[in-house]
């Protein structure tokens, strides 16, 4: 499978949430995606644990429930974005950035049970430890986010979403999942329309580097 020539830097740098720019028509071969996922379990695990397990959702019936319970819980988050002002309080430029994000975060939730193929990586936890849960998702999250990468790299749009972990039980039922099997993230993938990618603008780097003391 051809995949797009992106040096590393370039890569790491142009992964976006894509939204918007996600065919909902274009069928995304299977093999693909089994592509992106030999790829992304090469990431880094606890103790060599290799405890993920992927759910890869492609039935209508099952996108369609996922993407009803997704829009449910996106709607209360914006309910209570705008209870707390997050949308309309702040710096201009950072409020006109976010919504932005808002519109095409709205353009998703209504058609996230349409994306072609819908991915959520699991791993197995009974409880989530208390205190410390570094290890528990620094074992799942490095390889959701190869996963997201070696996507790109084969002209796949994804997004990182959680929304969704507000009905995890629901959705963990409707999947036939193990009760001690947590879902890490919800990735929607379909090809993306257009591969034109850009640096997404950031923080001053000297606002957040710290060295040896705050």
């Amino acid at each position: 499978m051809s995949t797009l020539e992106l040096p590393p830097d370039q890569l790491l740098t142009t992964t976006r949430t894509v939204r918007k720019r996600l065919d909902l028509e274009r069928p995304v071969p299977l093999d693909l995606i089994r592509e992106c996922i030999e790829i992304a379990v090469q990431a880094p695990s606890g103790s060599n644990g290799q405890t993920w397990h992927w759910m890869v959702i492609t039935e209508v019936e099952k996108r369609a429930a996922i993407g009803e319970y997704y829009q449910r819980s996106l709607e209360k988050y914006f309910a209570d974005s705008d209870a707390a002002g997050k949308v309309t309080e702040g710096d201009p430029e950072r409020v006109a950035v976010q919504r932005r994000v808002r519109s095409s975060s709205a353009y998703l939730g209504e058609r996230m049970g349409q994306v072609p193929v819908l991915v959520i990586p699991c791993i197995p936890a009974a409880s989530l430890p208390e205190g410390n849960q570094a290890a528990l998702w620094g074992s799942i999250l490095p390889a959701a986010w190869s996963y997201m990468l070696a996507a790109r790299s084969r002209a796949l749009g994804t997004a990182w979403t959680t929304l969704h972990l507000r009905y995890e039980r629901e959705i963990s039922e409707l999947l036939g999942l193990p009760e001690d099997l947590r879902q890490a993230v919800l990735i929607p993938t379909a090809y993306s329309i257009g591969t034109s990618f850009k640096p997404a603008a950031r923080k001053p780097l000297d606002d957040i580097l710290h060295f040896d003391a705050w």
